[in-house]
């Protein structure tokens, strides 16, 4: 399995590996490539004003992150435009399905940015054009590929002219109108063929030459030379779907009915999915993903081994239909714990309602796989995605589970994306995060926040008390905003509004929202009186950051209201930000 991610800040740890990795594709694939040129590429990355385009990288690695190829994009907003400057794997993975959905990702991008089109440069495949005829095969096998999209060379120009008498085999520049349009205004097409000389090749093309390619341009519309490799039918058929790419990324947790607890009382139940999702389906403003599988270790860099271990046998062993609670809470001795397992959940749990059964692990360990999922699609430069799971997770510990949670999605989503930017939590539940609290209590990359009823009266009732704020290099870093037991909706909103204003001097890469819809009007569990019209002006704010934001599904349970309030939460979330990219409102100096 391999991921794409997108690549913002070069200076990452994680990215400089990944930079250096960039930087020997491109010489072993491009050796023709100067080596101060390869070396510009993270300053394009941080530095467009100075090279009058947007450079976005995006790479493709395993989850050991060993990079199986890349492709960096460059967006020109002032002419709508996208260039392609590089898309390569590495040396012999050209089987493996990896430059297709790179180049599909970049397609994606260019819609999403309101692009007219991709532009890139191809070795060209006519003999006519080289001395040394060596490298046509491959060269008809690159636009063979790009045809699949339907992109092909831009005709009757003086493009594929050699700058220099000694320059062999000049590019075609081809064209890929996104399955929309096959060709452009001849007017468009001298400006962006200026743009792309000007500003890729200031260093190596004369004003004399850039001006006689510019003025070869005369048809209007300019034309694509006619499909050689594909039948034009098979090529307009492969379509990016725009209106998709402008949605929240949704991944719903399939298993999570095996974790139903048939007992009176208990509101953890399946049909809180239910809701929110007959709902949400009715807003058009999701695209459904699909669950990709995870190894254990991202839990393990979470949670206590020894707790992991526990939950996993211990559901195994348990009968179907069988349900063991917490009864003795034994003084935790680290030498000795209970050897029996009934009596060892008082050992690992902080209460007496949160059960084991012989599915809770399942249930709770596809959840996981349903967050990373959707932390990856962050990483891959989508703005927005919701994890629709129970159980939920906020209240997990490293060592211990409760309050219905037993692996903590937001922390294990946060310590994820934190190799890859700061990352801001921020628990919108009734009841206190103590699982982020307890955490990343002493981390100062991972910001927890946390707006929920009082510990005098709310669970988990030993946390969450405003002079809780950190400890070592995270004090500071943890933010406790314990509210009264009657809080009106205008008092909660500006409490919420001190929240976010935290987090934007925090100044975070990336945004987990715990979604608790548990402090509405009339939630059994709850005291305050939120009503679907607070949700949309919470989403609103919160959308407003425009950070790219993953939202986690907590807690919630008045069934009635359920779906309503998720359906209004999100319609303000969606309607007050952009949900595509960062680089939308970027204007560049030309």
């Amino acid at each position: 399995m391999f991921r794409i991610r997108k690549i913002s800040n070069p200076y990452l740890d994680v990215n400089i590996r990944a930079m250096e990795k960039v930087r020997q594709i491109i010489r072993e694939q491009f050796p023709d490539i100067r080596e101060e040129k390869i070396q510009e590429v993270e300053e394009q990355l941080v530095n467009p004003l100075k090279y009058k385009f947007q450079a976005i990288l995006f790479i493709a690695d395993d989850l050991n992150e060993a990079i199986r190829g890349f492709a960096l994009f460059l967006h020109m907003p002032d002419l709508k435009i996208c260039f392609l400057d590089f898309l390569a794997v590495t040396p012999g993975k050209t089987s493996s399905g990896v430059g297709g959905s790179l180049y599909e990702r970049l397609r994606e991008e260019a819609e999403s940015l309101g692009s007219v089109g991709i532009f890139l440069e191809c070795l060209p495949d006519d003999p006519a054009l080289y001395r040394d005829p060596g490298p046509i095969t491959q060269n008809k096998k690159r636009l063979a590929f790009y045809e699949r999209y339907g992109a092909r060379p831009i005709a009757n120009t003086l493009y594929e002219t050699p700058v220099k008498p000694e320059d062999d085999g000049p590019p075609y520049l081809v064209f890929d109108g996104l399955g929309v349009r096959d060709s452009i205004p001849g007017k468009t097409a001298r400006k962006v063929v200026r743009a792309i000389l000007e500003r890729k090749y200031r260093d190596y093309c004369p004003v004399e030459y850039i001006s006689k390619v510019v003025n070869s341009i005369r048809e209007d519309p300019v034309r694509l030379r006619p499909f050689r490799y594909r039948k034009k039918e098979e090529a307009l058929n492969v379509r990016t779907t725009l209106p998709e790419r402008r949605k929240i990324f949704w991944i719903i947790n399939d298993q999570h009915m095996i974790h139903h607890v048939r007992e009176r009382g208990y509101v953890e139940s399946p049909v809180r999915v239910a809701g929110i999702r007959r709902e949400l389906e009715k807003t058009g403003l999701f695209r459904l993903g699909e669950v990709k599988e995870y190894p254990e270790k991202f839990i393990l860099d979470v949670h206590d081994s020894g707790y992991v271990s526990y939950f996993k046998r211990v559901c195994r062993n348990l009968p179907p239909g069988k349900s063991v609670y917490p009864y003795v809470f034994p003084i935790r001795n680290a030498a000795r714990p209970p050897k029996e397992l009934s009596v060892r959940a008082g050992y690992y749990c902080i209460d007496t309602f949160t059960p084991l059964n012989q599915n809770a692990y399942l249930a709770a360990r596809w959840g996981v796989n349903c967050v990373l999922t959707a932390s990856d699609e962050i990483l891959g430069g989508t703005m927005a995605a919701y994890v629709l799971t129970r159980p939920p997770g906020h209240h997990a510990e490293k060592f211990v589970f409760g309050g219905f949670c037993y692996f903590n999605n937001c922390a294990i989503a946060a310590n994820y994306l934190s190799r890859f930017g700061r990352v801001a939590i921020l628990d919108i539940d009734f009841h206190h995060g103590n699982g982020q609290q307890q955490i990343f209590y002493d981390r100062n990359d991972v910001l927890t926040i946390s707006i929920h009823g009082h510990p005098s009266f709310a669970y988990p009732y030993f946390s969450g008390f405003r002079e809780e704020k950190g400890e070592g290099a995270g004090y500071g870093y943890n933010v406790n905003f314990p509210l009264p037991e009657q809080t009106r909706p205008e008092e909660y909103r500006k409490v919420l509004g001190r929240a976010l204003e935290i987090v934007s001097g925090f100044g975070p890469d990336f945004l987990v929202i715990a979604l608790g819809l548990d402090t509405a009007k009339s939630d059994p569990t709850g005291t305050w009186g939120l009503t679907s019209g607070d949700f949309t002006q919470n989403g609103r704010m919160i959308g407003n950051l425009n950070h790219p934001t993953l939202v986690l599904q907590e807690g919630g349970y008045r069934i009635q209201a359920l779906g309503s309030n998720a359906r209004a939460f999100f319609t303000g979330f969606f309607g007050s930000r952009s949900i595509l990219t960062k680089s939308d409102s970027l204007n560049l100096q030309t």
